[in-house]
């Protein structure tokens, strides 16, 4: 479903990625971990096409993003759905017409369809009932699980998911990844996680791969990622202080 080759990026003069190859296969999550600004989020800014490599290809649903016009690249984009770090609902809608954006600028449906599968999603995360509410009446939590709602709102093929629990309390996160495994189960999709959060990491991944220095360090299974003997995947996945890896 995904394939990225080689893919290198550099930023203000610094290498980001520095030769990244990835495979996702079909109804797969795959979780991308690594330190804060290693790039994990600029992996899935070329995921979607909105960084270009400086070398490398990204290879979805077998076309290759560089190649595509403009035009080709917003109709794959619209079987792609983003749940955002932090959330990016809009203060400016109503829940309701945050996760029904997608769905009345990229979709000829009527209102009432567009409002019947804007309160399916909202039931799904477990938020019936609160679309004529404002973001800012939710708490930290519905906001993410609305942001989702809206994510999942068009049917995607694959959804791509940028630090999902970031600020949020252990149990509000834990919440998150019980819901995000539930869709996983529910819709098929196949799926990107970025974070470095090793409790959500080991709740909703298939497969685990590590980012670190532009390259990918480890990447196999969650019992591989546990028993792995390399010093600086275990210093990171434990959180140690002493190691390798130094504090930011």
């Amino acid at each position: 479903m995904i394939a990225i080759r080689g893919l290198v990026k550099s930023l203000d003069h610094r290498v980001v990625l520095n030769g990244v190859d990835l495979d996702v296969a079909k109804g797969e999550t795959l979780v991308v971990i690594g330190r804060s600004c290693c790039g994990k989020s600029v992996l899935l800014k070329h995921v979607l096409g909105l960084m270009k490599p400086d070398a490398g290809t990204v290879t979805i649903f077998g076309k290759q993003l560089d190649q595509l016009d403009r035009a080709h690249l917003y109709e794959l984009r619209m079987r792609c759905g983003v749940l955002f770090q932090g959330g990016a609902l809009f203060d400016s809608l109503t829940v309701a017409e945050n996760v029904g954006l997608g769905l009345s600028e990229n979709t000829t449906k009527s209102k009432s369809e567009i409002a019947d599968i804007v309160a399916e999603r909202l039931e799904w995360v477990g938020l019936a009932g609160i679309g004529p509410r404002a973001p800012s009446d939710l708490s930290g939590g519905m906001r993410k699980r609305a942001a989702l709602a809206r994510a999942i709102a068009m049917d995607p093929e694959i959804v791509l998911y940028d630090e999902p629990t970031t600020g949020l309390d252990p149990i509000t996160a834990e919440g998150i990844n019980d819901l995000i495994v539930r869709l996983r189960e529910r819709l098929k999709v196949t799926a990107i996680a970025v974070t470095h959060d090793m409790n959500s990491a080991f709740k909703i991944g298939d497969r685990i791969a590590m980012l670190h220095a532009g390259k990918i360090i480890f990447d196999g299974s969650v019992d591989q990622l546990r028993n792995s003997a390399d010093p600086i995947v275990q210093q990171f996945i434990v959180g140690a202080t002493t190691g390798p890896l130094e504090p930011l």
